[in-house]
Formats: C-alpha cells, structure tokens, sequence
C-alpha cells in the first residue's frame, strides 16, 4: 500500500489524525524535499521522525522524478507513506506518482491537508476570484536566465477582473549550472524567493518594457507583447498587491500595498507568497484594510480606487 500524505503548512502538528496514523502503521516513511519546506525550516527531518517515531528517508528531486520506482515498488509488499508539505496534488510530480502506482497494480490512498491554494484565502481576497496560478522563479544573470511569460499570465487575470497566487522559487539541493554540466555532485546552499524579489521583478519587467524601443522589422514578439501590456496599464508598479510570509503558522504575516513598495518591504524568514489583485469586492476592500501598514488609511482608499480605476475606465 502506497500513502499519500499531505503535511499541511505550518508546522509538524498540522498533519490530519489519519495521515499520522498512516505514517506511524508504515514500513518505510519517505518525505518529499524539494517543491516545498515545512514552515520555512531547511531541517525539520529530525522533529518529524521524533513526533511520528519513525526514521524518514529524504526524497529529491532526483529520487521522486528519476528513480521513483524505488518508492514505488516497495509498495509492493510494503506499507509505504509518501509525505508531502502542503496538499498531495499541489504539485504534478505527485500525480505521476500516483499514475505509476497504478500501472504496476499498486494501492493507493491519499490524505488531504491544506496548502497555500486554499490557505491564501486568508488575507480575504474571495477564493472563486483567482485566475490561473503561477510561479515566479529566480532569475540568473550568470546562465542568462531570465523568464517573464508569468507576467503575460498575470496581465490575462487581471484583464478579466481576477487575482492572481503567484508562488515564490525556492532551491533545496540544486546544481548550478556548471556542476550539472560537469556531472559534479555538488550542491547550491537553499534559497527561498521573497516577496521583495519577486516584487522587484515585476518592476524590473515592467520598467524595462515601458523603455523598450521597436522598429520597424521587430521580430522579438514576447519583449513587444509586454510593451503593449504594459502601455496599456494592466499591471503597474501602483497595482495593489498582496505579500504574504509563513502563512499558517502563529508569527504569519500579511501586508496590502502596491507592487513597487512590496518591492522594498521586509516580511522576514520563509516561506513567503504573492497576490496580483483583481477587481476588487467592497468586502475583500473592508479585509485588506487590515493588512495596510501605510501612514494613514486615506492612503489606502486612494490605492484601493486607483486600482479600482482600471475596471472603471474598461
């Protein structure tokens, strides 16, 4: 039997009395350590296998989307739980896993928790008023890395009123780019995006496409596209936006301003999270105002009227 489990958010008592039961009743406890973190912490395998009793095998990227089979096969004759932060299917890995369980006639059960999809509805913005998901990942100067197609997603959103979840890169055991070349083993420290970068990268995006300058026999669409986005005001530096820091556990933080001031802001440790606001409703408008740290509230009526504005003049 193969067990699925999601962990939850925060911390190793957010895992549902069945899923622990799951785990402590298993012949082998494998955690999936690569698409998230819980809570935050780079080294929490210790305080799992004291609280479950239970000695925990790692699993990276390169054990789960390679040599999955291991995990898989010993099923067989094996009670096996897979353990994953957040909710099992928050990630398509986990859904192959699950496919190749049934090819090879495995049984399967999976065990819910909550995730940063449902979780974001606590900074109040309406959960049935988000668009399509996306994932803003670490830009690399060095290997010319610098992807921008989340901000065309965002823009479709927002055109048609939603919000938009944007998740923040995080690297755990992660090869640079020479050390993948040269086959080396050889590991990069764990880095988790905040809300600050990623902020940051949207202005970037948007101020470099507001200067960029087409001619006549322009052949590059993606930079033209953004240029016209971006002239068109659908995402701004002023869009209202929403950081969001360790959400689910007791020091989680929220914080409501435009995209350029979060581009300056300090949520703290990991891990964090982004919304691109949509149209808003007057009750999401009343729950955000919790969540403004500006000099005084009458800013935020401006903010929130501003953004408001682009629905208006549509």
């Amino acid at each position: 039997m193969l067990y699925i489990i999601g962990l939850g958010l925060a911390d190793i008592e957010d895992i549902t009395l069945k899923g622990l039961n799951a785990v402590r009743n298993s012949d082998l406890v494998y955690l999936e350590h690569y698409t998230s973190i819980l809570g935050g912490g780079a080294d929490y395998k210790n305080e799992l296998e004291k609280f479950y009793g239970k000695e925990i095998i790692l699993a990276d990227r390169t054990m789960v989307e390679q040599n999955s089979d291991e995990i898989i096969d010993a099923a067989k004759d094996k009670t096996v739980s897979f353990l994953v932060v957040g909710d099992p299917f928050g990630a398509t890995t986990h859904t192959d896993l699950v496919l190749r369980a049934v090819e090879k006639g495995i049984k399967y059960k999976v065990v819910h928790n909550a995730s940063i999809m449902n979780a974001i509805g606590c900074c109040g913005l309406q959960l049935y008023n988000y668009g399509e998901t996306i994932s803003i990942c670490f830009w690399s100067d060095a290997e010319n890395w610098k992807p921008k197609s989340y901000f065309e997603k965002i823009c479709e959103n927002r055109s048609r009123g939603l919000h938009t979840l944007c998740l923040l890169d995080i690297k755990v055991k992660e090869k640079s780019l020479i050390n993948l070349i040269k086959n080396r083993d050889i590991y990069e420290p764990p880095r988790f995006m905040s809300v600050a970068q990623a902020s940051s990268q949207m202005v970037q995006i948007i101020q470099e496409a507001r200067d960029y300058v087409m001619d006549e026999d322009d052949e590059n669409l993606t930079e033209i596209n953004l240029k016209k986005l971006v002239e068109a005001n659908i995402l701004t530096e002023d869009t209202l936006a929403v950081g969001l820091a360790r959400v689910g556990k007791d020091d989680q933080t929220i914080r409501v301003d435009t995209i350029k001031n979060l581009a300056d802001c300090d949520l703290g440790s990991p891990l964090h999270s982004m919304v691109i606001a949509g149209k808003l409703h007057p009750l999401e408008i009343d729950f955000l105002r919790l969540f403004y740290n500006g000099e005084a509230q009458v800013k935020f009526d401006d903010l929130v009227n501003s953004h408001n504005d682009f629905y208006v003049k549509k």
